[in-house]
């Protein structure tokens, strides 16, 4: 059973003053002395308090709106993703409210506290590891929350996406069956579920008696990062004969720096990638990848976010949706 969120009133009764002290406060600090100022501002944290910017609809009704954050609105992944989330909460009447927070934790604090201001009825993000702060956030809202993209991490309340680890797994063991034997992992941004498919490959070298290796940036991916990346991989290590790319994007920069190198693919060089992206299914040669199901998985959020608000409880903490491995002509 949740706590009941925070009120004006219980941050004054922590304090030792008016409720209508707490207010001045929130609209212009200034107006209390320095003093009070650290103390509200205190159990403004400690009891994880979120101003409401949307009292009419706290005090009426239910606000029919639903927040979305994800990392990134321009990646086609989460695209997907809110794609498939709005075409079942469209329909039920309900209004999405996107935020991204750009694979910052700080950020995510900004954004979620932002959300929860609105007053929106139900929350899906698209992380699963948070700051002390969100979970405390999250914990005295009093709505039900989604985590999407990982389900093997552990759950708020209900998490629904694809074991990352295995499916990095199992692309990698396909590239040893295939003869690739110097495979380099490509990594962007360093996101749990990025840190995730490494252990899988480095699992799958390993248990092949392979050395791995892996190159990586805190920066985007890119077609020009996977590029970046493949000439680096050559330089130190020359006998690479594959790399498996943390998603599709540095996949096709690595394919498309072999071709300008005219390096054989796949007589030469393995390539995979990671989602499945509607180009990976026109490139010459084929690209092997990652099919993950991201609409469905978008569908099937917002699909058990509804049932939740109409009472019913959590059918499924964890909901593991299974990946395909397209072996293309890449490897």
């Amino acid at each position: 059973m949740k706590n009941k969120r925070p009120t004006l009133q219980d941050v004054a009764n922590l304090v030792g003053v008016t409720k209508m002290t707490v207010s001045r406060y929130l609209r212009k600090p200034d107006q209390v002395s320095p003093p009070l100022q650290i103390k509200i501002g205190e159990a403004l944290e400690h009891l994880g308090y979120i101003p409401n910017r949307a009292p009419d609809i706290l005090s009426k009704s239910k606000s029919h709106a639903i927040g979305v954050l994800v990392p990134s609105l321009t990646n086609q992944v989460f695209a997907e993703v809110i794609r498939g989330i709005e075409s079942v909460l469209e329909p039920a009447g309900y209004q999405t409210m996107l935020a991204h927070y750009g694979y910052s934790k700080e950020a995510e604090e900004t954004r979620i506290a932002a959300l929860l201001s609105y007053n929106v009825d139900g929350l899906i993000i698209s992380e699963s590891y948070h700051t002390e702060r969100v979970r405390k956030m999250l914990s005295v809202a009093g709505i039900p929350v989604i985590e999407i993209m990982d389900s093997v991490s552990p759950a708020i309340e209900q998490a629904i996406g694809i074991d990352n680890q295995a499916a990095a797994y199992a692309m990698t063991e396909c590239m040893i069956k295939k003869g690739h034997r110097k495979i380099v992992y490509f990594a962007a941004r360093m996101d749990q579920r990025t840190l995730l498919r490494i252990r899988g490959y480095q699992a799958a070298m390993q248990d092949n008696g392979l050395t791995e290796m892996c190159l990586s940036t805190d920066s985007a991916s890119s077609f020009t990062q996977g590029e970046q990346f493949m000439k680096e991989a050559l330089e130190k290590q020359p006998d690479t004969d594959g790399v498996f790319c943390t998603n599709d994007d540095l996949a096709i920069g690595a394919l498309y720096a072999c071709q300008k190198m005219g390096i054989k693919i796949p007589e030469e060089m393995g390539i995979a990638g990671f989602h499945g992206h509607n180009i990976a299914r026109v490139m010459v040669p084929l690209l092997a990848t990652v099919i993950t199901p991201r609409e469905e998985m978008g569908r099937l959020a917002a699909e058990h976010l509804l049932s939740r608000l109409q009472g019913n409880s959590v059918s499924q903490k964890i909901i593991d949706l299974p990946f395909q491995i397209e072996m293309g002509e890449s490897i």
